[in-house]
């Protein structure tokens, strides 16, 4: 079964042709990065417009690199939530043009979902079940996969994501957007140890996170370093802050691991490609006997081929939709379109 996915949610214009949710036939993408870089992150309405400019011809950049002709499609897929909402609808308003244009089904694809799918690319012999930590720009989230289509979050941030946490802080320390990246070159320079940073507790909620403080004491000790005249270990705070991070994050997940008897646990979502991050998951499964699965770089951003393989499963599930589906800025992954 060949898939036509779409994914617009941000600032990627993805378009994928996908194989029975686990080939990759191909998979365009056209970034926006360098333009949202000049405003230090996405501008929703210039983010929309781009989306518009770019879908078409990539669709036909997907199939041609697919080797496909619009008949050899039996469905398409595409991102419906969460998202920038504008951006969102330009994606579902183009799939739908294209699905009731060949007259196939129309298949609706949680964003989240999506991330968690691209590990079936990668990892051919994972099936659920298994635990997810989805950590992005707009989510941070345990999750228990049940099933292809069955989730159920364990655990989430009660305020900013991990990954805008990131971007926020390598502004402060003068860094480009978006921030992943660059504060992962930095904190290789320094081995940390310099700043103390807050850990974050939700009482009664031991699976649940909080970024805010964390960020704030990131933008606190900047500011006062400038205050002060004094010079700021940008190397070590990087450091020290992504070590504040994963030790949020990887502490918690093998919590779930432990409370759900789950031996198996896959990252998804730009976070994921953290370095430091990717390296501390390793240990702890390592410690505990559990089987990693961390996605490649390529993979652990925006891409269609996600929403593709998810969007698979999805169809054997009986998730279509008709024209009336509509875009949604947040949607929990356990709801149904």
């Amino acid at each position: 079964m060949k898939i036509l996915a779409f994914e617009s949610s941000c600032d990627e214009t993805a378009v994928a042709v996908v194989e029975d949710g686990r080939h990759v036939l191909s998979d365009a993408i056209a970034s926006q990065v360098d333009l949202h870089a000049l405003y230090g992150g996405v501008v929703p309405e210039i983010a929309s417009r781009k989306h518009v400019e770019a879908i078409a011809a990539l669709t036909e950049q997907a199939l041609a690199g697919a080797g496909c002709t619009r008949s050899d499609i039996d469905a398409v897929a595409v991102t419906y939530a969460p998202g920038l909402i504008g951006a969102v609808l330009v994606g579902l308003s183009f799939a739908k043009s294209a699905a009731f244009s060949l007259g196939v089904p129309l298949i609706p694809v949680h964003h989240i979902r999506g991330h968690i799918a691209a590990n079936y690319l990668a990892f051919p012999e994972l099936e659920p079940p298994f635990l997810a930590l989805a950590i992005s720009g707009g989510n941070t989230l345990i999750i228990d996969v049940r099933d292809y289509t069955d989730m159920v979050i364990l655990g989430g941030t009660r305020d900013d994501a991990a990954g805008e946490c990131f971007d926020k802080s390598a502004r402060v320390l003068g860094l480009p957007y978006p921030g992943g990246k660059p504060m992962d070159d930095l904190a290789q320079q320094s081995q940390g140890g310099v700043y103390r940073l807050p850990s974050s507790h939700v009482d009664g909620a031991p699976l649940d996170m909080s970024f805010s403080g964390l960020k704030t004491a990131v933008v606190n000790l900047a500011h006062h370093a400038q205050q002060v005249g004094e010079e700021l270990d940008r190397a070590a705070l990087a450091r020290d802050f992504t070590n504040a991070v994963s030790d949020i994050l990887v502490p918690r997940v093998m919590e779930a691991a432990r409370q759900t008897g789950r031996t198996r646990i896959a990252a998804a979502g730009g976070v994921a490609a953290n370095s430091i991050i990717r390296a501390n998951l390793r240990e702890a499964c390592a410690r505990e006997n559990r089987t990693l699965y961390l996605p490649p770089l390529r993979l652990c951003g925006d891409n269609g081929a996600m929403i593709g393989a998810q969007g698979y499963y999805e169809y054997l599930a009986g998730h279509t939709a008709g024209m009336e589906l509509n875009a949604y800025a947040t949607r929990d992954i356990g709801e149904q379109a």
